[in-house]
């Protein structure tokens, strides 16, 4: 469960040595649950996203008082956990209880896409068809089902890549349908996520700032000039060259979100 939400949008290499971390520190929901949400997010550190965390750690803690402390293993029970979507649960119900869940993500879309679309890449957002698709060629052994999950997400994320398919060395090459098309170019051109200069990095610069201080920290000192600021931490939010305007939306984001707390001018994380 602590992977799966520490995986969505970020990659393994960063995610592995902080999951490794965490997993150390907290085995078990109870034993986070019992910690404040600020230690949380500080464990959390550069993952990204930190509203991930927040709903890890609130997960956590209705699971202990909910389920005593022991994950949920149905999907629809996952489902109702903060922070559980579809896919979440059903990875969750399939790859940790062994339950044949259809597992949907984007490795498995982009192999599903090939092997039987014919198309280079899935639609840019998921659509109902190719989830009926995917109940239709799942195989119903219960076994046989949760091994096909595994197989077909690892095919996607280690042979049928996005950019650089290794066909050559794919086991089910003659059976591909955008091999037999003649391997067509994607219809679309992908767009990635825009990080430089937006309001997400700098709000992870002013998290990085909270993460890092004992005690709360001014709401001046986030809005003023920041050359003047001593502490090393505001460098990286220096840099961004970020204006008034976009500091203050970003902490006011923060604030409504209930990553970071306001009290008596001064700011910090959550209790």
């Amino acid at each position: 469960m602590v992977s799966e939400f520490m995986l969505q949008q970020t990659p393994v290499v960063r995610v592995l040595p902080v999951w490794e971390q965490w997993m150390s520190r907290w085995p078990r929901p109870q034993d986070l649950a019992a910690e404040p949400l600020s230690e949380a997010l500080k464990a959390w550190g550069r993952l990204g996203y930190p509203r991930r965390a927040q709903r890890l750690h609130a997960a956590a803690i209705e699971i202990t008082t909910e389920y005593n402390g022991e994950v949920p293993r149905t999907e629809e029970a996952l489902r109702a956990l903060p922070g559980v979507g579809d896919y979440t649960a059903s990875a969750i119900a399939c790859f940790a209880f062994g339950q044949p869940t259809v597992v949907v993500d984007t490795n498995i879309r982009r192999v599903h896409a090939r092997l039987f679309g014919g198309m280079a890449l899935p639609e840019p957002t998921p659509r109902a068809s190719e989830f009926a698709r995917a109940r239709q060629v799942q195989p119903e052994a219960k076994d046989d089902a949760n091994l096909w999950n595994v197989s077909v997400m690892e095919l996607g994320a280690l042979v049928c890549t996005a950019r650089s398919p290794k066909c050559d060395a794919c086991p089910v090459f003659d059976q591909c349908a955008w091999i037999a098309a003649g391997r067509p170019a994607p219809h679309y051109t992908p767009k990635g996520q825009a990080w430089q200069g937006t309001d997400r990095q700098v709000r992870g610069a002013i998290m990085a700032i909270l993460r890092e201080h004992e005690h709360p920290v001014t709401q001046i000192s986030f809005l003023a000039d920041l050359s003047l600021q001593e502490h090393t931490s505001y460098v990286a939010l220096e840099g961004l060259q970020a204006e008034l305007a976009q500091r203050e939306r970003a902490l006011s984001g923060l604030l409504k979100d209930g990553l970071a707390v306001l009290e008596d001018g001064h700011i910090c994380l959550p209790s």
